[in-house]
């Protein structure tokens, strides 16, 4: 499983098998022999960018060691309606034990794999790289990371512990705490703050709303400046202060705030670096599979 980490992928299925087979799948046991062999077949039923067959395959080892998963495709993948994406083969009752878990997985991070890619493909060319945020479903942040990466997308942090981004809130408290509105002070004092505080590969990123917060955000080097909701016009603006104090190469611009697929492109030349958009992990329609059992004469 490259890039996965099989310890916390596994945990994850133990948890969500739990949740849905809990003492075991009473139906198949009451109507299928114990010794029943099947082959079944999962298809796509729309198109889309598939993600999560590895997550599929574990998910049926973990029912049962001796099912026999057969991918014919792989994450990263377009797919087409009716597209044949995988075989299992095995004893009926465990694979209709693992159906539904296996395919919630496939179909959400599908889901998230898919609408990155649209993202991605939308700015293409444009040197813009589309990263992902922390609105995701709790507890399958890691799985949702991964698919945005399968999809094209890059991570913008797993969680609170691996680099600040100081937010508005962090702003305001900073103020009481210095007991200062004095926005210069502010901005250059709580950048100051972190810089002084963290180890140095932590990166430090800072959320702006104004030109000025951005001009002195930019006189005190953070590694990246988050433009939050702003016009068009004031992120051209600010593209152009920044490269007025020559700062191109070492601050990077990141835009954020209702960007979605739907408008994502009105961003392309803008001269930033970076669009971070939740759209592509917490509103994410999941791509429909479904699996069929295959008769067997």
């Amino acid at each position: 499983m490259k890039d996965l980490d099989k310890k916390k992928v596994d945990t994850i299925i133990r948890f969500a098998l739990k949740e849905d087979v809990w003492t075991g799948d009473i139906t198949s046991r009451s109507v299928l022999d114990r010794f029943l062999d099947a082959d079944a077949v999962i298809i796509a039923k729309e198109r889309g960018t598939v993600c999560g067959l590895n997550i599929v395959e574990r998910v049926f080892a973990a029912v049962d060691c001796t099912l026999r998963f057969r991918p014919v495709v792989k994450d990263g993948d377009s797919i087409e309606e009716g597209q044949e994406i995988a075989f299992v083969e095995g004893a009926a009752q465990s694979i209709l034990r693992a159906e539904r878990t296996a395919l919630n997985f496939l179909g959400m991070l599908s889901g998230v794999s898919t609408q990155t890619s649209k993202m991605v493909k939308a700015v293409e060319g444009s040197g813009i790289k589309i990263y992902d945020t922390r609105k995701t479903i709790p507890l399958h942040r890691y799985l949702e990371k991964y698919a945005v990466t399968v999809g094209g997308g890059h991570n913008h942090r797993k969680g609170l512990w691996d680099m600040v981004l100081i937010k508005d809130n962090h702003i305001r408290a900073f103020s009481m705490q210095i007991k200062s509105n004095e926005t210069e002070k502010v901005i250059r004092g709580i950048i100051k703050r972190a810089r002084d505080t963290v180890q140095k590969n932590i990166r430090v990123e800072i959320e702006v709303e104004t030109l000025k917060e951005c001009e002195y955000a930019l006189l005190e080097k953070a590694d990246v400046i988050m433009l939050d909701n702003m016009s068009r016009e004031d992120i051209e603006k600010a593209v152009d202060l920044r490269k007025e104090k020559g700062f191109e190469k070492e601050v990077l611009f990141e835009i954020s705030g209702g960007i979605t697929l739907n408008n994502v492109r009105e961003y392309i030349s803008t001269g930033v670096d970076i669009i971070s958009s939740g759209s592509i992990t917490a509103f994410v329609q999941p791509i429909d599979f479904s699996l069929e059992t295959i008769f067997r004469k």
